[in-house]
């Protein structure tokens, strides 16, 4: 199955998990995190911006992995730059999470949060 088609069936699941290597201890990170999917690509938001520790991290070292479900792959992670992606995230996890919809209003995280972009590589043999 290919990677797309996996994330397109993981895509209700309410939690990922992100690990990021620490970017002072080089120790693996894990969070819990609210996510969207979209092709090959995961979305997160930062509701504290560039000040997580996990932002910090991928900054200095975008190889990440993430685990949905019982399914764990590798990827790319970075800050996204290109508005029109940055959009479609935003919308993606406001529609998942606080049930937003056309013609509504996005709420101030959905607005503000730091949008970040993993564009998955592979599925991670178990």
């Amino acid at each position: 199955m290919d990677i797309n088609t996996l994330l397109s069936q993981l895509s209700t699941e309410e939690y990922c998990y992100f690990t990021t290597t620490g970017r002072v201890s080089g120790r693996p990170h894990e969070i819990e995190i609210w996510f969207g999917s979209h092709d090959s690509t995961l979305y997160l938001l930062s509701g504290s911006g560039t000040s997580s520790d996990w932002v910090k991290n991928l900054r200095k070292t975008p190889a990440v992995t993430v685990r949905i479900a019982e399914q764990t792959f590798t990827g790319t992670a970075r800050i996204m730059t290109d508005k029109k992606e940055e959009r479609m995230a935003r919308y993606l996890l406001a529609e998942k999470y606080q049930e937003w919809e056309e013609g509504k209003t996005l709420s101030q995280w959905a607005r503000t949060a730091l949008p970040v972009a993993i564009d998955m590589k592979s599925l991670v043999a178990e």
